[in-house]
């Protein structure tokens, strides 16, 4: 190996390392949405938060994946929120050259899919894209939520209450997450938590069946979703004859509602931002 040929690495060894500080650095994080603020700011916000605390030589940027909350937002609050596409054409054009998209979704559904084929089109005008994950990704995620919800309501685990998770639930393979976390309290013990969906299984009926095999007198209901919006609000604790509150009211239960999203918690929000820095690994890995 010739002095001239060691030299030529070192320099351009150098010329790389320099190229990657003078880098534009972004992390688009990516959420479902919600019309609620304030729930907003308790939960995509403080996740953003935490990641721009963290990521400090990143530019930290937002999308939502819901073209309605989108519209929703921008006729009622002329609050303009980008698509994931937009989002990411901006980066492009703005001359962005690293990125990571980081989503705050809790599993990978149909959102997540949506999102992946986005950044896939846009793969070839950044120098270097990663994902990163969703909140329930590997076993470890189950059991990190697990933890962190137990703690959480840990005053409402006594005997003669039941606490239950409402999640959304989709008709994505994905949706099996849902049974997993309920299989996880079960193996840790908490026996008085219960996980169903507004739109796919286990559905209420499912849930309703479940309480009433025990001698609970009190259900205490919470929102399964990173926020607290609609489906919190309207399908869970509601007032109309159908929700969730109100036909449990009707078999008897005393009925407790928080309207607490997943976002509020520094648990959850410590999970995401561990998938965000295993993304960002990903990206040192590919220097």
């Amino acid at each position: 190996m010739t002095v001239k040929f060691i030299c030529d690495m070192v320099i351009g060894k150098n010329e790389e390392k320099a190229r990657d500080i003078r880098m534009k650095q972004a992390i688009l994080v990516v959420s479902f949405g919600t019309s609620y603020h304030e729930s907003r700011k308790k939960t995509i916000e403080a996740i953003e938060r935490d990641i721009m605390e963290e990521f400090k030589d990143y530019e930290v940027r937002r999308a939502f994946t819901s073209r309605i909350i989108i519209e929703i937002l921008k006729k009622r609050d002329n609050l303009y929120i980008d698509s994931v596409e937009e989002a990411l054409e901006k980066l492009a054009m703005e001359g962005f050259q690293q990125v990571i998209v980081q989503p705050t979704l809790v599993m990978g559904g149909e959102e997540n899919d949506a999102m992946l084929a986005a950044v896939k089109q846009y793969e070839d005008r950044f120098f270097r894209i990663v994902r990163g994950k969703p909140l329930l990704s590997e076993e470890k995620d189950y059991e990190r939520l697990c933890s962190v919800l137990t703690e959480d309501t840990k005053e409402y685990d006594t005997e003669g209450t039941e606490i239950i998770f409402m999640g959304h639930g989709t008709e994505h393979e994905a949706n099996e997450c849902y049974s997993r976390l309920a299989e996880v309290f079960r193996q840790n013990g908490y026996d008085r938590y219960h996980v169903g969906t507004v739109e796919a299984e286990p559905d209420f009926e499912a849930i309703e069946k479940e309480v009433k095999q025990t001698d609970s007198s009190r259900m205490v209901l919470q929102p399964l979703m990173i926020v607290s919006g609609d489906h919190a609000n309207n399908d869970m604790a509601g007032e109309d004859e159908d929700t969730w509150k109100s036909q449990l009211e009707s078999d008897g239960y005393h009925v407790v509602c928080r309207l607490k999203g997943m976002g509020e918690l520094e648990g959850v929000r410590r999970i995401f931002l561990d998938h965000a820095r295993e993304a960002g690994e990903k990206l040192e890995d590919m220097k």
